[in-house]
């Protein structure tokens, strides 16, 4: 699974919006947006983040 696929559902399973995400992450709306259309991918510090709560809930990213 890629970023993109991986972040979208990671925010599903914590049933948030993509602005309670960000919130979460501490980035902004827009960062979340463009992640999960294949934009943009995370920082380095953000994947960091993103990488615990992958691995909490089950989800593996290539």
């Amino acid at each position: 699974m890629n970023y993109s696929e991986a972040i979208k559902e990671l925010r599903k399973k914590l049933i948030l919006t993509q602005a309670e995400f960000a919130e979460l992450l501490g980035v902004s709306f827009q960062s979340i947006n463009r992640w999960e259309r294949g934009k943009h991918e995370p920082t380095i510090k953000v994947k960091r983040k993103l990488a615990i709560y992958f691995k909490e809930y089950g989800i593996e990213v290539n």
